[in-house]
């Protein structure tokens, strides 16, 4: 049986912006357009962001050498 283990660290949607020099409302058009890393709703209605997911994200937006 695989077990798949997962970064404990969660972002808030402040952390991920302040990382990237972003505005939230870039984030948030992001997010609207598909193309923002992916997103955990807690039941509060707040966003984070796994690390790792994050992290991933970041790779598919390298741009190729």
């Amino acid at each position: 049986m695989a077990v798949v283990t997962r970064s404990a660290e969660k972002l808030t949607v402040d952390e991920v912006c302040d990382e990237l020099q972003i505005a939230r409302s870039t984030f948030y058009d992001w997010r609207q357009k598909g193309c923002g890393p992916r997103c955990i709703r807690l039941p509060n209605g707040s966003l984070r962001i796994r690390r790792n997911d994050f992290e991933n994200w970041l790779l598919d937006c390298e741009a190729p050498s």
